[in-house]
């Protein structure tokens, strides 16, 4: 049996392991809140696209299923109603049945009930069957949604890839663990942006905005492209590629989620920090890049990792801590 630090060195020096070129599609879409079945018929138009694109993989945004943002009005029997056991829950079945359908894997995320339990999860099913789930380290939504406790690492086509949901991100100690762990690709669906923040420039959308688009595009733009949604995603999200050495890829949610306005901006970032593809449309979208497996190899974040001293900051690292979130826009 090997130890981490064993795994990890393993790992490190197989970076340059043969793996074929991976063809990936990340979409953005406006999801409906608790409307299972206009999520999932958004979502099989998604698949059958990318499978028509020679996409091996596809992905979605952190709880595309059920919807997000309105999660946090919902009493126990309402989170009770909207969630399902995973794998065996009727809408991953259906998921499944897509991917064999149009032969690509899919990752999906909704809320998962075990037992008395909910969760955050994400999770990745191929055309030959349930593949591995991810459930969110950090959920803040709703105070019924229990942590998450363990990394997620699991292999597709050859790579190793891991999960992590959202805020899971803004951790960056998640994010590395991740990579040490083995990850060439980081899957990060995300519900995120033009919330307040202490930082300035940060708030909230106006939704009118969003429902006059069409007819004034340049005024949302505006918004989309600054400090609340993808200015403020430039500050961090390329830099967890870069450091570590791995494929980023970002899902979001755009439009309406409850009474909020997301802004999409769906992205491939290679292990570089330099954005492959992205969502420009003030509406659904998906693009679709290739990763390859040079690239990890000579990135800097690999050479990063390698020059690691944990004998310096290990114990500093592990020292107790009581973890706390504040999100502002939940103080309301």
């Amino acid at each position: 049996m090997l130890n981490l630090q064993e795994f990890i060195i393993i790992m490190t020096n197989t970076t340059t392991r043969s793996r074929q070129n991976l063809k990936i599609a990340t979409v953005q879409f406006e999801h409906h809140n608790g409307d299972k079945t206009v999520n999932l018929q958004k979502i099989e138009t998604f698949v059958s696209k990318a499978a028509d694109m020679g996409a091996h993989i596809i992905c979605f945004h952190e709880a595309c299923i059920s919807g997000y943002g309105y999660l946090r009005k919902l009493d126990y029997s309402g989170l009770e109603k909207v969630s399902e056991p995973v794998p065996g829950g009727p809408c991953i079945q259906r998921i499944l049945f897509w991917a064999g359908k149009y032969n690509i894997t899919i990752l999906a995320g909704l809320i998962e009930k075990q037992e008395d339990k909910f969760y955050n999860t994400y999770f990745c099913v191929a055309p030959k069957g349930f593949v591995a789930k991810h459930r969110k380290l950090h959920p803040f939504i709703h105070s019924k949604l229990s942590n998450g406790d363990n990394y997620t690492i699991f292999d597709l086509y050859g790579w190793k890839c891991g999960i992590l949901i959202c805020y899971d991100n803004n951790i960056i100690e998640n994010v590395r663990a991740t990579a040490l762990l083995g990850a060439d690709i980081l899957f990060a669906p995300h519900v995120t942006g033009c919330t307040p923040s202490p930082m300035p420039g940060r708030g909230y959308v106006d939704p009118l905005l969003w429902q006059n688009r069409k007819k004034d595009p340049v005024s949302l733009r505006y918004e989309f492209e600054g400090p609340k949604g993808r200015g403020w995603l430039m500050r961090w999200l390329p830099a967890r590629a870069h450091d570590n050495g791995i494929y980023v890829i970002f899902s979001n949610a755009i439009g309406m989620d409850d009474d909020q306005v997301k802004p999409g901006c769906s992205m491939i970032i290679d292990p570089y920090g330099d954005i492959l593809a992205e969502c420009r449309k003030l509406d659904d979208d998906m693009v679709v890049s290739v990763c390859t497996a040079e690239k990890i190899a000579n990135s800097g974040g690999v050479r990063y990792r390698n020059a690691r001293r944990p004998d310096l900051y290990g114990h500093i690292l592990a020292s107790p801590h009581q973890p706390e979130i504040k999100v502002h826009w939940l103080e309301k």
